[in-house]
């Protein structure tokens, strides 16, 4: 297996930026529910973005960034990094990614680990 490409390559110009606009300003939220329900198991990996080639450009303000990334990445709850098929989804709480952590560390703590 050859050296793995950082998911955060950097590329010059991007000439997208309008379809990148369009594109993610089409987006509704009923697209964004059908994007976040689609079945792992159902999907075609061959159809499906690959994380590892994703590219944006470093001088584009964060909103164009992001953009960008859904532009190139299609569906940002299910997707492919390598030969692997990713699905992302969250869990509905209040609880921060900090308090999560901080739960972790004095559990680790806690148990001697």
């Amino acid at each position: 297996m050859g050296k793995k490409k950082d998911i955060r390559t950097v590329k010059g110009n991007v000439s997208h930026r309008n379809t990148a606009d369009s594109i993610t300003e089409n987006i509704t939220p009923e697209d964004l529910v059908k994007m976040k329900d689609m079945d792992i198991r159902e999907a075609d990996a061959g159809r499906l973005a690959d994380i590892l080639e994703i590219e944006i450009d470093k001088d584009l303000s964060d909103t164009e960034k992001k953009r960008e990334f859904i532009r190139q990445i299609r569906n940002p709850y299910l997707y492919k990094q390598g030969e692997y098929v990713v699905k992302l989804s969250f869990a509905e709480t209040d609880a921060t990614l900090t308090d999560r952590l901080k739960e972790y560390i004095e559990h680790v703590a806690a148990a001697g680990l």
